[in-house]
């Protein structure tokens, strides 16, 4: 399994290339803001990997393994957003706390929150008890 810095490069390259077709180096140091010699040394470990195919000047392309991982982490980060919108956190904080515990759960954990997400959008009703306890709370502690 890739480490965690790792896994916010594949989950930066697979978004790029999604976006735009392609991921070069400068693309993926600027969405990560990081230098462009950082990127290049982990382009070539994740090349030595096999999770992409990278050549000097050329470019980069993922491999089916690289794809996987990618979509899936793209997948992972997707649903804990969701989830903390569901919950009620407040969007400017969605973003980040995101980036902070999506690689210290377990992927049984994550599976765990999948259906938890599910189970409240398959009844709108549970989604609006939890709001109302939400708002009772904070109602209290006003």
């Amino acid at each position: 399994m890739p480490t965690p810095s790792m896994e916010d490069y594949l989950e930066r390259i697979y978004n790029l290339i999604e976006e735009k077709g392609y991921a070069r180096v400068s693309d993926i140091a600027e969405a990560l803001e990081v230098h462009p010699s950082s990127v290049t040394k982990m382009v070539q470990k994740l090349d030595k990997d096999n999770y992409l195919v990278y050549e000097k000047y050329r470019g980069l392309v993922l491999t089916p393994k690289g794809k996987k991982i990618g979509k899936r982490l793209v997948d992972r980060h997707s649903l804990l957003e969701n989830f903390l919108r569901l919950i009620g956190v407040n969007e400017e904080h969605i973003y980040h706390d995101v980036e902070g515990i999506e690689h210290h759960l377990s992927w049984e954990s994550i599976t765990c929150l999948e259906y938890l997400l599910q189970y409240f959008q398959e009844d709108p009703s549970r989604i609006e008890e939890l709001k109302r306890i939400k708002l009772e709370d904070e109602q209290k502690q006003t």
